[in-house]
Order: C-alpha cells, then sequence, then structure tokens
C-alpha cells in the first residue's frame, strides 16, 4: 500500500495550475505530474470554468507532494507563505535561483527570497543557515549581515562572515 502524505500544500492559482506544476517538475529532480482532474459541469455556478479545463494537477517536487488547484482570480500569493529550498552547493543555489526568478518579479528578490514568475515566493538558501544561525550571537550577526547585503546568497561569503 503506498504512503500517505499526510500534509500537501494546496496551491491557488487562476488558471495556470499545470503551466506552473510542469515549470516546477523541469527544475526539480526527482519529480513528477501525479495526476490531472478535469471540472466539469457539476458545481460550474461556483467554479465558472469550461468544462474539460484543468482542475487540479497533483505534483511531486523531489518526493514532496503538492497540489495546484485552478480557482479563480479571487486569491492571489503574498510572501506570507513561501517554499524553501534548502541547497548544499553554491551549485545548486545559482541553479534554482536562475531557474524560480526567470520571468518572475525582479523588485522581491532580497536574502534568498524571490517570486516567480506565477507569483510563488520561494526561499533559496544554504542548508548550513540553521548551523550557522545556532553558533555565537555574534557569529550569527555576522551571517545576518552579509545576507542582507545580497539578493542570491552565496555560501563562500556566508561561511567566511561565519567564521570571522
Amino acid at each position: 500500500m503506498e504512503r500517505i502524505q499526510t500534509i500537501t500544500p494546496c496551491l491557488w492559482f487562476d488558471d495556470q495550475g499545470e503551466e506552473a506544476a510542469k515549470l516546477y517538475i523541469s527544475i526539480f529532480p526527482n519529480s513528477r505530474i501525479l495526476q490531472v482532474t478535469h471540472f466539469t459541469e457539476a458545481g460550474r455556478e461556483f467554479h465558472q470554468k469550461e468544462p474539460g479545463s484543468v482542475m487540479t494537477v497533483e505534483f511531486e517536487l523531489d518526493g514532496q507532494r503538492f497540489t495546484a488547484l485552478n480557482g479563480g482570480p479571487m486569491f492571489k500569493f503574498t510572501e506570507a507563505v513561501s517554499l524553501q529550498v534548502n541547497c548544499r552547493t553554491q551549485e545548486d543555489i545559482d541553479h534554482y535561483w536562475l531557474s524560480l526568478s526567470e520571468g518572475g518579479d525582479p523588485a522581491a528578490r532580497q536574502c534568498g527570497w524571490l517570486k516567480d514568475r506565477h507569483g510563488l515566493s520561494w526561499q533559496i538558501v544554504p542548508a548550513q543557515m540553521g548551523e550557522w544561525m545556532k553558533g555565537t550571537a555574534r557569529q550569527a550577526s555576522q551571517v545576518l549581515n552579509a545576507m542582507f547585503q545580497m539578493k542570491k546568497l552565496d555560501i563562500a561569503t556566508l561561511q567566511a562572515a561565519y567564521e570571522a
């Protein structure tokens, strides 16, 4: 029997859920679309979508399941919710930063945060960040001061700040 993921984030899109899911699975390894459902005539007075158009897309990003829902234009993403990508190498940070920020909001890039072309916020961070923040108060302050000067995070610069 397949293990059921207890918590699955549901991302509300106007009508670009399938496009977003395809973008995300092209960026992350070990990712795939699991299922696509379509609107029917049932409930059309509520959803106002054409029967046959995509309703939900279930997908996995490196083993983590998500649902993309084409729910209409009434709700938008905000920075209050973001997806954090923990990166082991600078090459990984560069890859995710470049791939996810392409076509996104350039004004929404600071301290490892970015907003993709669909308005979803991401944090592209070194996996070591938690350890650096558990250092001494001086070390944590130095790391934070260095981070506040960056848009895309640089592991070597943050490591140097931690060790200084």
